[in-house]
């Protein structure tokens, strides 16, 4: 067991706005054995206090303990918490349900074509498609490019409508609802047959425009490339052209390499793109999905255990 400053209070920041209600989101600590507060910026820390924020802030640096309300904690400098001996955790692990929809609602709308019908809808018109568009997705292949929590998700409710899931990661040992793992090094031989590759990586520098021109060329023509994952794993240029020049049909998309995406991007026009807002994971228990995962933190940083999602 970790040697532990006593917990005495729960800070939340103010900038968790940016993803959920804060107030619902306070309230849902009140069984907690500790008070927790919304503060904003200008708030002094100490080593018996433990922050919650969407954003980094210097001052967190003299709390006990940090918890990143996003999954992504790219901005936090895990190297100055590593130094300062301060945990800092972060939200990844709740979003196998709530992203894995988003990613198969694509695969579905692509397949029955649920934005066409829509698209026509609020011209009035309607609107019969070419008889040979429309398919199902069952026995269609899916590739899925990294099996974490994400990725697990969208694998496991593609499984469940009948597609054959492949999926590529670096550790082996067998996925539920993926029939064939491959090693990233034959990512090439993943994606070549997939009716759907979904990416589910963190963005890394390793994974930093992962997937650009010598990928959408091994895709499949009539493949569709979603994104659930993080905006700068694609090359939002290559996939563009991609799109236009008939290497592949078309993108479903909840990231972007700017956010929000730019009104110049060709990607607004374009037919066979669906579009999100980076909502992957926003429904109205948002709040309380994280709540969970903090409250957990809680009692384990108080009973000296180690911290689930510790990234520092």
């Amino acid at each position: 067991m970790d040697e532990r400053p006593e917990l005495e209070a729960l800070y939340v920041h103010e900038s968790v706005e940016a993803v959920i209600p804060a107030e619902p989101f306070v309230e849902a600590f009140s069984d907690l054995p500790v008070p927790a507060d919304l503060v904003g910026d200008g708030e002094r820390y100490t080593e018996t206090d433990a922050v919650v924020s969407y954003v980094p802030r210097p001052e967190y640096l003299d709390a006990g303990w940090v918890h990143c309300a996003r999954a992504g904690y790219d901005e936090f400098d895990t190297e100055a918490y590593g130094e300062a001996g301060i945990p800092l955790t972060n939200s990844s692990g709740i979003h196998g349900a709530t992203v894995g929809e988003v990613a198969v609602g694509f695969m579905l709308s692509f397949a029955r074509l649920f934005h066409l019908y829509r698209d026509h809808q609020v011209e009035g018109e309607w609107y019969s498609p070419a008889y040979d568009r429309p398919f199902t997705v069952e026995n269609e292949r899916l590739c899925v490019v990294g099996l974490g929590t994400i990725g697990r998700g969208v694998a496991e409710r593609g499984a469940g409508l009948g597609m054959e899931v492949v999926g590529v990661r670096r550790s082996e040992g067998s996925v539920p609802g993926v029939d064939r793992l491959y090693h990233p090094d034959e990512l090439d031989e993943a994606i070549s047959d997939a009716k759907f590759v979904a990416i589910a990586l963190p963005h890394t520098p390793a994974t930093d425009g992962l997937f650009s021109v010598p990928e959408f060329e091994t895709m499949r023509e009539d493949a569709y490339l979603i994104n659930v994952a993080r905006g700068p794993i694609v090359d939002e240029d290559a996939l563009i052209e991609a799109i236009d020049d008939g290497e592949i049909a078309g993108a479903g998309l909840d990231v972007f390499e700017t956010e929000p995406l730019p009104e110049e991007s060709p990607l607004w026009g374009m037919d066979e793109v669906i579009l999100t807002p980076h909502k992957g994971s926003a429904t109205n228990r948002y709040h309380l999905d994280i709540a969970e995962l903090v409250a957990e933190n809680v009692r384990r940083y108080r009973a000296g255990e180690e911290l689930r999602n510790r990234v520092a």
